[in-house]
């Protein structure tokens, strides 16, 4: 096995134990993938993953259900460093409206790794948002959104924003979506981050 095949399946392994840690609060492991320096940014959460794992641990005590599945990979790899970018869903459950509703939201997983004394890890997981719908858990039993606020949040995660704010939850905007200048923006940062630039 050559060491760029090693370094892909690292990269690889990482990103699937994410999801698995990560969705089933595996919290010991999941510090394992980062680096100290690591940072999260998604809809509702942008800081240091130690208080990702904190505010996950949190929601979780409070009800709080997401869960993640993944599809195909790729990854760029430049010296020791790489950015990998990885099909995605998020799902959650919650009650919106006085419905009992499910929120799918694919797109993909923008990862900035590096490896440090011999290790891949995260320093950096963006994502960017393509698309999401919301759907009753009963037939039927759809709730009335108000149609005000759901149009103030990005088209590419609108019902996931929706469901999350009413849960309690600062819904960050203008997140990369499924085009335009914040995935561009997002794009010249991967590229920087592998000529060797600080984030």
């Amino acid at each position: 096995m050559t060491a760029r095949i090693a370094d892909r399946l690292a990269i690889r392994e990482l990103i699937e134990n994410w999801v698995l840690w990560r969705d089933g609060r595996m919290w010991d492991r999941f510090r394992t993938l980062w680096h100290e320096d690591g940072r999260m940014w998604a809809t509702w959460f942008q800081g240091h993953y130690e208080d990702f794992i904190r505010v996950s641990q949190e929601g979780y005590d409070r009800g709080v259900r997401i869960m993640h599945t993944l599809g195909g990979t790729s990854i760029d790899i430049n010296g020791r460093r790489a950015i990998a970018q990885t099909r995605m869903a998020i799902q959650q459950r919650a009650m919106v409206e006085g419905a009992l509703c499910d929120v799918t939201c694919w797109g993909k997983f923008y990862d900035f790794l590096e490896k440090r004394n011999g290790r891949w890890g995260l320093v950096l997981r963006r994502l960017a948002y393509e698309k999401d719908r919301l759907d009753p858990v009963v037939p039927g039993a759809a709730p009335q959104l108000d149609q005000n606020l759901l149009a103030t949040f990005p088209a590419g995660y609108r019902h996931l924003a929706y469901l999350q704010h009413k849960i309690g939850y600062a819904i960050k905007d203008e997140l990369p979506g499924l085009d335009g200048p914040a995935l561009a923006a997002l794009y010249a940062q991967g590229d920087a981050w592998l000529q060797g630039r600080r984030l």
